[in-house]
C-alpha cells in the first residue's frame, strides 16, 4: 500500500508486462534477489513456524479440555495460529533487521497455489451433482449478488480496483482461498492480500459461535441452519466448526453448500481476468488485448484445482470407501501447504501498510457480511425447507 493511501484512493496501476503468472502477488518495487543462504533461512523460518502452528492446533484443545476455554480452543483453526505466529515472526525479523534479507524465502504464492490445487481433491463433483440441487441454486444466487454488492459498496467508498476484487471475492465465495484466486487474476499486491486475509479471519472467528446461536434463537431447522452457515462463513474450516456445533446433519449440508461456492472460484477468476485485462488496465489508444494476454494473466492453478476435483471424483467412484484414506492423506498435505502459506502471509505483513489502508475496507467487508447474512438466510429458508439428507 503506497504512501498516498493507494488501496483506498489511487488510480488503477498500469498493466504490467504479460510475462508470467508469478507476477500476481509480487511487490511492485524491484529488489535484488538475496543470496541463497538468506533465502534458505527464510524458508527455514516458514517451516519452523508452520511446525509450531501444527503443534498448537493439535495440542491446545487437549490442554484446554475441562476448562472454561475448551470450546474456544476446539474452534480455533490453523489459519489463526499460522497468521498470528507469522505476524510475531515478522515483528522479530524486523527488529533484528533480517526482514528484507530473508523475504525471498517466504514462498507464499507457491504454498498457496499448491494447497488450493490439493483442495480440489476434497470436492467431489458427483456428490454435489446428486445431492446439492438447492445448494447449487443458492450458490448461483448468493455468489454473484454478494459479489456485485461488495463491488458496488467498495466503489462508493473509493477503494482501489484490485482491493475491490479481493474483498468482493472473499465475502461472496470462500474467504482467503477466493481472495488468493482473485489476487492471481488481477495481480494484486501482497499487502492487499494480507489485509484481506486478516479481515476474513477477523470476521470468521466470531461467526463460528454467532451463527449456531442465532440459528437456535431463530428456531431454524437443522438443514436450513447448515445451509445458512455454509453460505455465510468465509473459510471452509470455520464452516466445519460452526456446522459441527449445530449437529452432524447441519455439518454435511454446510460442507456441500460451501463446496458448491468453492467450485465457482474458477468462474470468478476468468471474469476478473477478462475485466482487468480488457478494461481496467488497458491504456487509452492501445490495441485491444488478444486471447493470449487473457491466458497469460489467468491463474493456471485454477485449472489444477478443477482437475484435482475431477480426478478425485472419478477415483472415489471407482474404489468407493477404500479411497477415503488416500483422500485423507491429500487433505493433510493440503493443510500443511496452507499453513505454510498463511505463515508466509503473516511474515510479509507490515503494520504501517495496514494503517495506510484506513477504515474503509473494514466498513466494506462488514457491510457486505451483513448483506450476505440476510440474503443467505432468506435463500436457505426457501430452498432447504423440508430438506432431508
Amino acid at each position: 500500500m503506497a504512501t498516498e493511501n493507494a488501496d483506498a484512493q489511487a488510480a488503477p496501476e498500469p498493466a504490467a508486462p504479460a510475462t508470467s503468472e508469478t507476477a500476481a502477488l509480487t511487490d511492485t518495487s524491484p529488489a535484488a534477489r538475496a543470496p541463497w543462504g538468506f533465502i534458505a533461512l527464510g524458508v527455514l523460518i516458514v517451516l519452523v513456524l508452520g511446525a509450531a502452528t501444527r503443534f498448537l492446533e493439535q495440542n491446545v484443545p487437549e490442554w484446554a479440555a475441562d476448562t472454561a476455554f475448551a470450546e474456544v480452543a476446539a474452534a480455533v483453526e490453523y489459519p489463526v495460529y499460522a497468521i498470528v505466529l507469522g505476524l510475531l515472526g515478522g515483528l522479530a525479523i524486523t527488529l533484528t533487521g533480517l526482514r528484507d534479507k530473508v523475504a525471498d524465502g517466504f514462498r507464499t504464492e507457491f504454498f498457496i497455489k499448491t494447497g488450493l490445487v490439493l483442495l480440489g481433491a476434497s470436492i467431489n463433483l458427483s456428490v454435489i451433482a446428486r445431492a446439492a440441487g438447492p445448494a447449487i441454486a443458492q450458490a448461483l444466487i448468493v455468489v454473484p449478488t454478494v459479489f456485485l454488492f461488495t463491488w458496488w459498496l467498495a466503489g462508493r467508498l473509493g477503494l482501489d480496483e484490485k482491493l475491490r476484487a479481493l474483498l468482493s471475492s472473499a465475502v461472496s465465495i470462500c474467504g482467503v482461498s477466493a481472495a488468493i484466486t482473485a489476487a492471481g487474476a488481477v495481480r494484486a499486491r501482497r499487502e492487499q492480500l494480507a489485509y484481506t486475509a486478516s479481515l476474513v479471519i477477523l470476521f470468521a472467528l466470531p461467526s463460528i459461535f454467532l451463527l449456531p446461536w442465532l440459528a437456535d434463537v431463530l428456531n431454524l431447522s437443522t438443514p436450513v441452519a447448515g445451509a445458512w452457515i455454509g453460505g455465510n462463513i468465509d473459510t471452509t474450516a470455520a464452516v466445519a466448526a460452526a456446522g459441527a456445533l449445530v449437529g452432524e446433519e447441519a455439518l454435511q449440508i454446510a460442507a456441500v453448500v460451501k463446496s458448491t461456492q468453492n467450485v465457482l472460484m474458477g468462474l470468478v477468476a476468468v471474469a476478473l481476468t477478462a475485466y482487468f485485462t480488457y478494461r481496467v488496465e488497458r491504456t487509452p489508444g492501445s490495441a485491444r488485448p488478444g486471447l493470449g494476454a487473457l491466458w497469460t494473466r489467468f491463474p493456471k492453478f485454477v485449472l489444477g484445482f478443477i482437475l484435482a476435483s475431477v480426478v478425485a471424483t472419478i477415483y472415489l467412484n471407482q474404489v468407493g470407501d477404500a479411497g477415503a484414506d488416500t483422500i485423507g492423506v491429500v487433505n493433510d498435505l493440503r493443510t500443511w501447504f496452507l499453513i505454510l502459506a498463511f505463515v508466509s502471509i503473516g511474515l510479509e505483513f507490515r503494520l504501517t501498510r495496514l494503517r495506510e489502508a484506513g477504515w474503509k475496507p473494514i466498513a466494506v467487508f462488514g457491510g457486505a457480511a451483513v448483506f450476505n447474512l440476510a440474503l443467505a438466510l432468506l435463500l436457505a429458508s426457501l430452498l432447504f425447507r423440508g430438506f432431508a439428507v
